[in-house]
Order: C-alpha cells, then sequence, then structure tokens
C-alpha cells in the first residue's frame, strides 16, 4: 500500500494501515464493525466466532471473497474502500480523489490483495496479527515450552508433525476449493450434526411406519375371519390394535418432521440474533456441492486425527511454534539423552507475572509493526490473550494494552465477562469503543 500510495506522489512517513469499517455480507444478511483508530472490543464472541472473525479480518486484507468489504486508512491519511460485491468486478477506491485504482492493488492473478504487496501470504499475516492466549503463554515462557518438548520421543514427535501439517495442508485445499476457509470446519461440523439427526429421525420413521402398517394391515385382514368366531369383541380387539400401529407410526412421522424442521430453522433463529448464526448460514451455503461437502468433511476429520495425535505427545503446544523451534527442540532432546538428568517433578506454575506478561504484549506490537519486508504494518487482533490471567492482574494489562494502542491499531475480541464491563466503561474516554455483535444483529432482525 505505501507503495501504491508514493506511485500517486503522495508523502508516506509511516506506512500503517488502520482499519476503518468492515462489512461482512451473506445473501440477503449483513453485518458491519466500524472501528476505533485506536482500540477496538468486540465482546460476546465464542472461540468459534472468534476464529470466523479473525478470518474475515485477515482475508479482508488479502484476495478475499466476494462479500467482505473493508474502508481503511493510510498513514498519510487518505481512505481507501475496498469493494468485494457478489456478481461484479471487485474494485478499490480511493475515497478522497474518488478515483478508482484498483491496478495498484492487485496482484499477479488480477485479485485485490493488499498482503501480496507487504510480500505476505493470508497463513503469515494471520500468524503475526492474531495474538491469544497461546500467544501470551508461549512469549513468557519459551524455555519452558522446549524443555517439554524435548522430553518427549523426537521421531515421534516429528512424524506427528508432519502429518498433521499434510493433513492442514489438505485441509486448506479442499476448504479454498468449495469456497471456504480451514476455521470453518468446525461449524460444518456442526452443521452436519444437524442433518445427521435429520437422517437417523427419517430412518427410524421409515422402519416404524414399514412396522406399524404391517401390523394394521394384518390386523384388518384378520378382522374378518375373528368377527365369525368372537364376534363383534374381536374385531373391536384387532381394531384398537391397528389404531395404536397408526398412532405410532404417526408419532415418529411428527419426531422425523420436528427433526427436519430444526434442521432448516437453527440457522435462520441463530441468524437474527448472534454473529454466530450469521457464520453458520455463510457457511452453511457455501456447502452447495455434495462432492465437496464430504471431501471437507472427510478432510476435517483427517486433520482432527492428525491434531489428536500431536496433542498426545505435544499437549497444547502448537505444531508450528514446535516446527520453527525445531533445531533447537532437537538440540535440547539431544544434551537431555547425554546428561540423562535424574527424573524429578516439574513445576508449571502459572505465568501471573504482570511485568513479564505486558512485556510479552508490548514485543508483539512493536513486532506488528514491523510485519511486513516493506516495514508496513498492520492492525492487531487480540484473541481472548488473558483468558489465563488472574482478575487482578487484569485492569493493569488492559490498561499497557491501551497505551500500546498509542502507536497501534488493536482489535480486542473476547468473550470475558470482566473486559466487557472494563470496555464499557473505558469508553466514556475515548480511548476505545465497544462492539457486541449480538446487539447489532438484533437491532437488524428487529427493524425488518
Amino acid at each position: 500500500m505505501a507503495e501504491a500510495l508514493k506511485e500517486k506522489g503522495l508523502r508516506v512517513d509511516t506506512p500503517t494501515v488502520q482499519f476503518e469499517r468492515l462489512v461482512i455480507e451473506s445473501g440477503d444478511n449483513s453485518i458491519s464493525f466500524d472501528l476505533h483508530p485506536r482500540l477496538t472490543v468486540i465482546a460476546g464472541l465464542s472461540q468459534m466466532e472468534r476464529d470466523g472473525l479473525v478470518n474475515e479480518f485477515v482475508g479482508a486484507l488479502g484476495s478475499s471473497r466476494s462479500g467482505v468489504h473493508l474502508e481503511l486508512l493510510a498513514a498519510n491519511g487518505n481512505r481507501f474502500a475496498i469493494f468485494r460485491p457478489n456478481n461484479s468486478a471487485h474494485r478499490v477506491i480511493d475515497v478522497d480523489a474518488r478515483l478508482d485504482v484498483t491496478a495498484q492493488f492487485t496482484d499477479e492473478n488480477g485479485a485485490i490483495n493488499l498482503l501480496s504487496r507487504a510480500a505476505l501470504n493470508h497463513h503469515q499475516a494471520r500468524r503475526a496479527m492474531r495474538f491469544n492466549a497461546q500467544d501470551l503463554a508461549e512469549s513468557a515462557a519459551r524455555d519452558e515450552l522446549i524443555q517439554l518438548l524435548s522430553r518427549v520421543d523426537q521421531k515421534q514427535l516429528w512424524v506427528a508433525a508432519q502429518a498433521l501439517r499434510s493433513a492442514q495442508q489438505r485441509l486448506e485445499e479442499e476448504a479454498d476449493a468449495v469456497g471456504s476457509s480451514v476455521e470453518d470446519a468446525a461449524v460444518i461440523e456442526r452443521i452436519e450434526s444437524h442433518h445427521e439427526t435429520f437422517e437417523r429421525s427419517q430412518d427410524q420413521s421409515e422402519t416404524v411406519r414399514r412396522a406399524t402398517f404391517m401390523v394394521a394391515g394384518f390386523a384388518a385382514l384378520l378382522s374378518v375371519p375373528l368377527a365369525g368366531v368372537a364376534g363383534t369383541i374381536g374385531v373391536i380387539s384387532l381394531a384398537a390394535v391397528a389404531c395404536v400401529a397408526v398412532l405410532v407410526s404417526v408419532v415418529y412421522w411428527r419426531r422425523m418432521e420436528s427433526a427436519r424442521k430444526r434442521e432448516a430453522a437453527a440457522l435462520a433463529e441463530a441468524g437474527a440474533h448472534s454473529y454466530l448464526g450469521f457464520h453458520l448460514q455463510r457457511v452453511n451455503s457455501l456447502l452447495s456441492s455434495d462432492t465437496g461437502r464430504r471431501r471437507l468433511i472427510a478432510a476435517a476429520e483427517e486433520h482432527r486425527d492428525a491434531a489428536q495425535r500431536w496433542a498426545a505427545l505435544a499437549g497444547s503446544v502448537d505444531v508450528e511454534w514446535a516446527d520453527t523451534n525445531h533445531q533447537e527442540i532437537s538440540a535440547a532432546a539431544k544434551l537431555r539423552q547425554e546428561v540423562h538428568p535424574a527424573v524429578g517433578e516439574v513445576d508449571h506454575r502459572a505465568l501471573d507475572d504482570t511485568a513479564a506478561t505486558a512485556h510479552a504484549v508490548v514485543t508483539h506490537l512493536g513486532n506488528l509493526r514491523n510485519l511486513a519486508t516493506s516495514g508496513e504494518s498492520f492492525p492487531a487482533l487480540f484473541d481472548e490473550p488473558f483468558a489465563n490471567i488472574e482478575s487482578g492482574v487484569l485492569p493493569a494489562l488492559l490498561e499497557v494494552m491501551v497505551r500500546g494502542s498509542e502507536h497501534q491499531q488493536i482489535i480486542l475480541l473476547t468473550d470475558s465477562p470482566s473486559v466487557t464491563a472494563w470496555a464499557q466503561l473505558e469508553e466514556m474516554t475515548g480511548a476505545l469503543s465497544i462492539i457486541e455483535p449480538t446487539a447489532i444483529l438484533s437491532a437488524t432482525a428487529n427493524s425488518l
């Protein structure tokens, strides 16, 4: 982006990209996020919702799907709007000059891609921009993690790592093929769960229907000869059996219809009240191809199995982090074998030191300001980074983040009532703004 501004003869002192507004569309539904220039707290988001929203923010800078629009501010004060309509060409508009500058932001494939201009791909940018509790723990306990992995059988560890990376690559390829994303795998499984419930109800209904109809049929056939032998009482008994069989069939049919309605209504009902429902609806609309859906689900299952094997060996340590530090981990494992230390308990104490945690936050923001090879800076996406921090330390860390936002735009995604309450009070100072997607979507639904 800095290069594009220079091409127009504009002075760029600090090549900083700042988000102003993100709009996400899916069919007739849409949701927008108006972002504070310093710190925006987006509250009330589950982990699945945070994963999806991080993907949308990073994707908006890259060659994102149609329906994701972004307004941003360059370091020199110029505003740009990236439009990605569903049925027409994607464009970049210089809002102040009212010029179409799309050509300055396209990659070699002709797609609008701000990340490629900064020599980054989606994966690299997402890894660098997102900062969560795991990243915070790694920043403060890097040596401890290396020692943890050095105690594991190295052959098994790196075989599991390779399997997970291969599964991740396959999942990304299958997700790209249907226009989805890796982060949608959990959403897809939830959609499939609704569908499997309906199919089970359908199978049960069909089995019971056949059995009850046979019972009713035999009762009707036997009623004629039985009338001559047992009289009216016998006929009434068989009629009662037939009625009960039909009623049982109706009950199971109604269960099947109820499951069908729940499957159809779950997404629509949730979509009117939460970002999660909106996200579910969007992913569901991508899976129109049965073949593509099955391949994606199979890839997701393979990835889940590989992730479980990795977790059994490495716990919660991220495989990418382990791969980055492969050489140091292997060296530590070799040294461990040579010295053969006595077996003893390792103290896995909580990382609750305020200064160390604050330093990790500041360090991350500093690294992000020099993310790209061109020195270009992108907003920081904080994904519930203080989830494991004691409540007494939390206010001080949040204040550190506020001060850090003076030099770097921060978007904090959270589901913490404590953080939400803090943000609601701090918003009055003007240092930040708070957004609650649930309230936005509920208001939109009520106005329709």
